[in-house]
């Protein structure tokens, strides 16, 4: 038979099911992995990028004119280390991605909170704030260069312009999503309505905050170097165009890399506040 029982316990024999495998957990919806598993998953990734990049330029399949390979690359980045002209380019463009992303959000969290706790800020900034989102940053570029010519300034608004809109309206949502019992049962426990927001729903947003934040500065980097190819004297932007007049593609290549490497610092930097401050919130990460 397919099953026997002792002391009203159902014990599975011959025909039953089988506990999937572990290998098909981890295929299961929100199913976590190990951490070892994680990483080795996220470096072998990296590594086949590289490697079909390695394989297409060192085979000659691709002509190093476009395609340079990583040994071409790699002498590019030295040659700009000896010379000096590397970590101050990159300086400028961290300097500015940081400092657009902070101004940006110290301005969209509060209008954000405001917006998705009191309908009537929503009601009054929402249209504006839309329509502004809806208008490419890059449109502004001409407009900010004979305003602001090639300075810190200019590229600063940009930013604002091209993080805040986006930014201010996702942080709205996270507070809409902050559920009602718990701003009921503060309002029981005698809270104002300023206690309310500041002490329970900025908090229970928070999370959804950070995440915003994280998404936010991937727009600020994408930004950035649209902003140093067209006006600007130094950053890895301007790095990169000065490359392609002469048709330096390593040198573009390793703008490329480097953007890219400093995209994956900050991404994880805040994957990792994340699951310190919120552990409670670790599901699916």
């Amino acid at each position: 038979m397919g099953t026997r029982y002792g002391r009203g316990t159902l014990a599975v024999t011959a025909g039953a099911p089988r506990v999937p495998h572990l290998r098909r957990r981890r295929l299961q919806l929100y199913e976590p992995v190990q951490k070892r598993t994680y990483w080795s998953l996220a470096v072998v990734s990296l590594c086949a990028v590289f490697g079909i990049w390695a394989l297409l330029s060192y085979t000659g399949a691709v002509q190093n004119l476009f395609l340079p390979t990583p040994t071409q690359v790699w002498q590019a980045a030295v040659t700009e280390n000896n010379t000096g002209i590397l970590w101050p380019d990159v300086g400028a463009s961290v300097l500015r991605i940081v400092l657009g992303f902070v101004i940006s959000s110290v301005v969209a969290i509060p209008v954000g909170m405001l917006m998705g706790s009191y309908k009537v800020f929503e009601a009054a900034l929402e249209p504006p704030i839309d329509f502004m989102r809806y208008t490419p940053a890059v449109a502004f570029i001409p407009l900010t260069l004979i305003w602001f010519g090639t300075s810190t300034t200019q590229k600063l608004v940009i930013l604002f312009i091209a993080i805040f809109f986006q930014e201010v309206l996702l942080i709205m949502d996270n507070v809409k999503n902050v559920p009602m019992p718990f701003v009921d049962m503060a309002y029981t426990l005698g809270l104002s309505p300023a206690q309310v927001v500041r002490r329970v729903i900025f908090r229970a947003a928070l999370p959804g905050i950070v995440d915003t934040l994280r998404i936010s500065m991937g727009w600020g980097w994408t930004y950035l170097v649209v902003v140093e190819l067209v006006g600007a004297t130094d950053g890895l932007g301007f790095q990169i165009q000065q490359a392609q007049r002469y048709l330096d593609t390593p040198e573009i290549i390793l703008g490329i890399i480097i953007i890219g490497v400093l995209g994956l610092i900050f991404d994880f930097s805040f994957k990792g506040i994340y699951a310190r401050a919120f552990p409670y919130m670790s599901r699916g990460r």
